[in-house]
């Protein structure tokens, strides 16, 4: 279907002469149209999809969105741009980029995978080459783990095979059943190849509720000693969030191989939202819907958001998440 379209993108290039050509002249020109599209790689992927990146990753555009889309989370900005853009523009990585995202509901994790997926392939999270598993979803039954290892490993190791970039997601990681990731290690260890398969280009991103406690303590004890949620530093807390990945039995990372041995890179904390965040997040979203931002009604959906602890009301229990259904209510024809 993508070489059809392509081909027929390259003809409506031709001149309007070619009405003129004998048919089998024009068969003659289409096949040499398509061999050469076939071909010249570059040419092919001025109209379809490509394995390699649209453009080398600009660390500029990686910026301006993390900048532009993502609100509150001074860590996980700082993190995701020089671990993305570092291993992008490293053309020998000795492994895969492993990341892996904690935090509450609506602090912006997927919307950091979505970011990641978009600046590297054109089709974003819909591209051939980005990979999105939801425990839930495909992983649903614990009588089933061993099918789902071989699945795992099987979809992983095809989709490498055919795109050395590929981009692997797994969601909800606190709801996978337990020992199911292990089934990846091998692919993200320091392994020139496995079996004629090389996975040293792949990136893998891990998405999770579990630690989010621990974020929630670090960042309320900085807000009642009257210091700036900015002045958070990585080291005050990516130690914990390892362990308590680790030890929770809840958590598809319970004793994983993966963190014992230090086979994620980044463990990235979300930190829990407050009422000038989720504005931030409102106004966007009027601008992205064709909007005049209106400032009233800003305040108005912020405000029948609820906030924890409870007596002090500091932080969205639900981030940016439900602002947006929120919000159809003052659009809604």
């Amino acid at each position: 279907m993508k070489l059809g379209r392509a081909a027929l993108g390259l003809l409506l290039l031709a001149p309007l002469a070619v009405r003129a050509v004998e048919p089998i002249s024009l068969g003659l020109a289409l096949a040499g149209v398509l061999t050469g599209y076939i071909s010249y790689p570059r040419l092919y992927c001025l109209f379809a999809e490509c394995c390699s990146p649209k453009r080398s990753l600009s660390r500029e555009a990686l910026q301006k969105d993390l900048d532009s889309k993502l609100f509150g989370q001074h860590l996980a900005k700082k993190v995701i741009l020089n671990a993305v853009f570092g291993f992008i523009s490293n053309p020998k990585p000795k492994k895969p980029l492993t990341l892996s995202l904690h935090g509450w509901t609506g602090t912006g994790k997927n919307f950091v995978s979505k970011i990641i997926a978009e600046n590297i392939y054109k089709g974003g999270l819909n591209s051939d080459y980005v990979h999105l598993f939801v425990a839930t979803l495909h992983f649903p039954h614990i009588s089933n783990i061993t099918l789902y290892k071989d699945q795992l490993q099987s979809w992983i190791r095809g989709n490498v095979s055919a795109c050395a970039r590929s981009i692997f997601i797994f969601d909800e990681m606190d709801k996978m059943h337990s020992g199911l990731i292990d089934a990846i290690k091998p692919y993200l260890d320091y392994y020139d190849n496995l079996d004629g398969v090389s996975y040293q280009k792949a990136i893998f991103i891990f998405l999770s509720n579990a630690g989010a406690e621990r974020i929630t303590d670090v960042a309320l004890d900085f807000w009642r000693s009257g210091k700036q949620r900015e002045e958070i530093e990585l080291k005050d807390m990516e130690h914990a969030l390892s362990v308590s990945a680790f030890n929770n039995k809840n958590s598809g990372f319970w004793h994983s191989s993966l963190i014992d041995r230090n086979l994620i890179d980044y463990f990235v904390p979300f930190l829990p939202l407050e009422y000038k965040h989720l504005k931030m997040c409102i106004r966007v979203e009027m601008q992205s819907r064709g909007y005049k931002v209106d400032e009233d009604i800003v305040s108005r959906v912020a405000e029948e958001m609820t906030f924890f602890p409870k007596e002090e009301r500091v932080f969205s229990d639900k981030g940016c998440k439900t602002v947006f259904t929120k919000l159809d209510y003052y659009y809604d024809d």
